[in-house]
């Protein structure tokens, strides 16, 4: 017989083990070769005390177990009394071990399946807006940004940011932008589109502060009314739009 090198903490417990030996030797759980198993077993769980495994009791216990039914089974039969199999006990258990470890088995294979996964619905965030019953189109606002372009590109004079393209590429965070604008609003509220573009702005910085403008529209932070009259888009920021719908009462 092959010397078995077997490391006890790979496995869960004796029954385990036990199983093992039952699937290496090829036979049923129900007719164990009580001898060859007990040997077997007696061979890997040797030298246990010097390791250290906290279930080590058990694998003793569990010996002790084996060589008590090995010696009921070679004592010798009472013709007229029919005794009950000494194996009929470690069997019911192994057979019990073994459907448990084939349902554990089972279940992680759907662990992470989202098949039997519930998942939370989505929870919908009403935002407050305030009722507003003019409609604009999208080229008023691209017409105003065009506007404000036309005229940077009409600057009398080039400035040192006009040979940036030539040199290298300047880049502008459009979060900057953002930043840049509720600061603008925190002072006044207000503001009109055309005054968030100075003279001396470059072009990336006038783009960005553009997509700043339409993203913060996007995020219901910012609202923008059409003037016909300076034609131009004035601009308000969401708390002043809920201060006016809902007036403080003094």
């Amino acid at each position: 017989m092959d010397k078995l090198l077997y490391k006890l903490d790979t496995f869960e417990g004796p029954l385990d083990l036990l199983l093992t030996l039952i699937k290496k030797n090829k036979v049923s759980i129900y007719d164990i070769p009580i001898v060859e198993i007990t040997e077997q077993y007696l061979e890997a769980i040797e030298g246990i005390e010097d390791d250290k495994i906290e279930n080590t009791s058990e694998f003793l216990v569990m010996a002790a177990n084996l060589l008590f039914i090995k010696s009921k089974m070679l004592l010798p039969k009472d013709e007229e009394e029919e005794e009950e199999d000494p194996r009929e006990e470690l069997a019911r258990r192994l057979a019990e071990y073994q459907k448990f470890k084939e349902a554990s088995s089972e279940l992680r294979k759907t662990e992470f399946s989202s098949k039997y996964m519930v998942f939370r619905e989505e929870e919908k965030i009403n935002f407050p807006i305030p009722e507003y019953n003019r409609e604009h189109t999208i080229s008023e606002l691209t017409d105003a940004f065009n506007s404000i372009l036309q005229r940077k590109i009409r600057a009398e004079k080039p400035t040192k940011r006009a040979f940036l393209g030539i040199v290298g590429r300047e880049k502008v965070s459009v979060d900057d932008m953002v930043e840049k604008i509720c600061k603008r609003l925190k002072r006044g509220k207000r503001v009109q589109f055309k005054s968030l573009f100075r003279a001396e702005d470059s072009k990336p910085e006038m783009i960005a502060t553009f997509l700043a403008v339409l993203e913060m529209i996007k995020m219901n932070r910012l609202f923008a009314d059409y003037n016909y009259d300076t034609k131009d888009f004035v601009l308000t920021s969401k708390d002043e739009m809920n201060n006016a719908e809902n007036p403080s009462v003094s």
